[in-house]
């Protein structure tokens, strides 16, 4: 870096001077991912040792559209402190346990909104529209005419209502206006553009930065590095040096809790094959390869947190990776997507969009099959994600998705807590039943219509490990019996509903149940 007084230069500050920006009841809205990815925790933690040490800033309303956090005091729970947040609406809790706490305890308002209307809402914002006008969480617990979206008592404002347009019934999400924004970015140049070079992925940066522009509020991008005039090409430039006002250097960012850095997941190299392990054979597998085998070549596919991913997985262990085209809400095209805390990035992705651009995408339709996991479902075809035992999780993406694929194959675990199986040499065998039974007479929480997929004409299958279901003409129907399993003991005895059963009941493919 020469020595003029660049544009960089001016903007770059200490992460306790950019806390210092920050004024109590900010309206402050938080970009990255769940198990640490693109999370500015750096700069997260000096706004929280400031409050720790002065009280301010206190009253703060946090939006944060992915599942941030590490569930280690990361991302969103350096807010968590009585007095330093009022309200927080986020699409997804579960790395986020101290402020579940706060939300079980009454302690803030708290909310849940789907991912995708979170990162279309702020660039709505951006615009200064009048909110976003969506059919998406129509029928589930995000609908204002059912929950809402509400996470406890103490949440009482609506913050979206019931519209028609033209004939149709809309949600029309309320609009949104920002004051400060934190993201994460690797470098920063001379004139204060940033590039995501070195990222897993790219979130809703930009809209983010717009709308709090726009609204006269602060901008604040943590980085890895700065670097010189010209070495951030135009095209590499994810939001421009014209709408960050503070650049907070931490050199010790790494891409996620798990993993400091990886060429092969930032896309700046493609890895071998070797490097992808094998999964072992367990019950999580069994329900991988089944659900795969509800895949067409030329497919386009989400596929979610848990069991969905290691879809990627087994279809990349038996070299038909290249059959389907592979997708994450959080803007991955192609790859094999990463497992466990790094969920959400993927191993030689073929693209990493803007989030919000994804979820454009999904939501109109460009879904072929999405592959979910599910906590519980009912007789009717309803799935819960969201919140089961007074668990707060949220949905993430969830509802985008699955309110618009074609095709949905939830997978799960036929029981919970205490499950115990053993898979092998072509048949499951069920050690330890679980205590909690998952196919409910009733969910918990609605964050799947059973009701709306078959007015729309959707296709849903359910993958267990002992057995397959299929939505039709709104009943659950067995389809498929895992080998060495009973149909009364072992399916029928741990539901709380009888399905029907189809007439051409069969039993699963023993391969999937063998070693390689």
């Amino acid at each position: 870096m020469n020595n003029r007084k660049t544009h960089v230069q001016r903007k770059v500050m200490t992460g306790e001077e950019a806390a210092g920006l920050i004024r109590n009841g900010a309206v402050v809205w938080l970009s990255g991912g769940g198990g640490g990815i693109n999370d500015p925790d750096y700069l997260l933690g000096c706004i929280e040792a400031r409050f720790l040490c002065e009280g301010a800033p206190s009253g703060l309303v946090l939006y944060h559209s992915a599942g941030m956090g590490d569930k280690m005091g990361g991302g969103p729970d350096h807010f968590a402190h009585r007095g330093m947040v009022r309200r927080v609406i986020g699409s997804h809790w579960v790395w986020s346990v101290n402020m579940q706490k706060l939300a079980a305890d009454e302690e803030i308002e708290a909310y849940v909104l789907p991912q995708g209307v979170m990162t279309q809402l702020v660039r709505e914002a951006a615009a200064r529209r009048p909110g976003l006008f969506t059919k998406i969480g129509l029928g589930t617990f995000v609908d204002p005419e059912i929950e809402g979206g509400r996470l406890n008592r103490r949440s009482a404002d609506a913050l979206s209502e019931k519209v028609c347009v033209d004939g149709e019934t809309y949600i029309h999400y309320k609009s949104v206006r920002p004051d400060v924004a934190i993201f994460r970015a690797s470098e920063a140049d001379e004139d204060g553009n940033v590039s995501f070079v070195d990222e897993g992925l790219v979130t809703e940066a930009l809209s983010q930065a717009q709308a709090v522009k726009n609204n006269g509020g602060i901008v604040l991008c943590q980085v890895k590095r700065l670097v010189e005039r010209g070495q951030i090409r135009p095209y590499q430039v994810i939001v421009p040096g014209v709408l960050i006002d503070g650049i907070v250097v931490d050199p010790g960012q790494r891409m996620s809790v798990k993993t400091e850095h990886s060429d092969f997941m930032s896309g700046r190299a493609v890895g071998e094959r070797t490097q992808c392990a094998p999964m072992p054979l367990d019950a999580r597998k069994v329900m991988a390869r089944r659900a795969a085998a509800e895949l067409k070549e030329g497919n386009v596919v989400n596929l979610g947190f848990g069991v969905p991913a290691g879809v990627g997985n087994v279809l990349y262990e038996c070299g038909k990776e290249e059959q389907v085209i592979l997708s994450l809400e959080q803007g991955i095209i192609g790859g094999v997507p990463a497992t466990g805390t790094d969920f959400g990035i993927a191993f030689n992705p073929q693209a990493i969009l803007c989030e919000t651009n994804q979820f454009d995408w999904y939501d109109g339709g460009g879904l072929d099959v999405a592959v979910l996991s599910f906590a519980e479902f009912d007789r009717q075809g309803n799935v819960n994600v969201s919140k089961f035992n007074g668990k707060i999780n949220g949905v993430g993406g969830f509802i985008n998705i699955s309110q618009n694929a074609r095709k949905l194959v939830f997978t799960g675990t036929f029981t919970a807590s205490g499950l115990v199986e053993r898979c092998g040499g072509g048949k499951l065998e069920i050690l330890r039943e679980g205590a909690y039974k998952k196919l409910r007479e009733q969910v918990e929480q609605i964050s799947f219509s059973g009701v709306y997929a078959s007015q729309a004409g959707q296709e849903v299958v359910f993958v267990t490990e002992r057995a397959v279901f299929r939505l039709e003409n709104g009943k659950i129907v067995l389809t498929e019996i895992a080998p060495g399993v009973e149909l009364k003991k072992d399916i029928f005895d741990q539901m709380e509903f009888v399905p029907e059963i189809s007439p051409a009941l069969k039993t699963m493919d023993e391969e999937l149940f063998k070693d390689d």
